[in-house]
């Protein structure tokens, strides 16, 4: 068989896969569990494989290249206008095949072992954070039950926990007084392991000498630094510094029509977590322009003037984000320009 093209629709245990020829013909059909399909793939010409941008996607595309393959990792939603007839296996895996020898279609860079485990800590430490601030507002209402109101903030919240374990005036029943010194204890115990991973990410920024270029840019902290070059295996997989931006979801809607262009707000699209990275960064550096001259923080400044706070940190944040494609493809360090 003549195949040029796989498709292959991953899961867990069992992988739906389709050939194709040159032409576009199915020439293949095929069901495989987890331990046939590496063989299988070995046996097969070097071609074109697609997959679906999932879980286990990047670990199967370092497998199938290693064996002499292409391999594109496609985003489902790209799929999806391809597929025919009912969602099932089948029709998922030569939807890919179809969809992965268009010209136009962009893949997902595949990553490397490294990356995907900075990426770990990043996704480790995310959900921590977000435990926390459960266990926060959980604790938050039980205490209001009890008539004791705690003020907004993650800090407020952890300054007057302490003095209300230790009131025993306040009218807290003692069980009651038992559970929110267990939430307490839960809160303080992930305190602790988010700083031991902000430290770890320190120690990769250390080690990474595109990282500590890109925290030369005010605004870009270690967060953002590691998390866009575990993200971004090659930064000139992207034309330009505008498409990368629109990767990150910081470029404006179109609505177009009749040769009349509006724009809207901020599109969304791409990593959510690093874009909410680069917004933060930016809200940081507007909060303390104080009476800086530079090029920037004039620039800002005025922008707030005219714009508004909100347009001008996630102006700022698009420009950051140009900035650190460019600094990653001309290897160079961010110079603030004077007024």
């Amino acid at each position: 068989m003549n195949i040029t093209t796989l498709g292959i629709d991953l899961a867990k245990n069992n992988f739906s896969v389709v050939g194709m020829n040159e032409h576009g013909k199915v020439l293949l059909r095929k069901s495989l569990t987890r331990s046939k399909l590496l063989p299988f793939i070995a046996q097969c010409p070097p071609c074109l494989i697609g997959m679906e941008a999932c879980s286990g996607a990047h670990y199967w595309g370092r497998e199938f290249e290693k064996l002499g393959h292409r391999v594109g990792i496609i985003a489902a939603k790209f799929v999806e206008p391809f597929r025919k007839g009912c969602k099932n296996d089948n029709n998922d895996a030569e939807a890919i095949c179809e969809v992965v020898s268009r010209p136009n279609i962009w893949f997902v860079p595949i990553k490397t072992p490294d990356q995907q485990a900075v990426l770990c800590i990043h996704r480790v430490r995310q959900g921590l954070i977000r435990e926390r601030t459960g266990l926060i507002n959980q604790l938050r209402g039980l205490l209001s039950e009890f008539g004791l109101v705690i003020p907004k903030g993650r800090y407020s919240a952890q300054a007057h926990v302490p003095r209300i374990l230790e009131d025993a005036e306040n009218g807290l029943p003692h069980l009651a007084r038992r559970m929110i010194d267990d939430l307490w204890q839960r809160i303080q115990s992930t305190n602790e392991q988010v700083l031991a991973y902000d430290r770890e990410l320190s120690r990769v920024v250390r080690e990474d000498e595109n990282a500590k270029r890109l925290m030369s840019i005010p605004g870009v902290g270690e967060q953002v630094a590691s998390g866009i070059v575990a993200s971004v295996p090659d930064p000139r997989l992207f034309k330009n510094s505008r498409q990368f931006a629109a990767w990150l979801g910081l470029v404006p809607r179109q609505f177009t029509t009749g040769g009349h262009i509006r724009l809207g707000r901020i599109t969304k699209r791409g990593d959510k977590y690093l874009r909410m990275c680069l917004v933060h960064g930016a809200r940081a550096v507007v909060a303390n322009l104080r009476e800086k001259q530079d090029k920037v923080s004039c620039w800002v400044r005025d922008l707030v003037q005219r714009r508004g706070y909100l347009r001008a940190v996630v102006a700022l944040a698009a420009r950051n984000a140009r900035l650190i494609w460019t600094l990653m493809v001309k290897q160079e360090t961010y110079r603030a320009m004077p007024a």
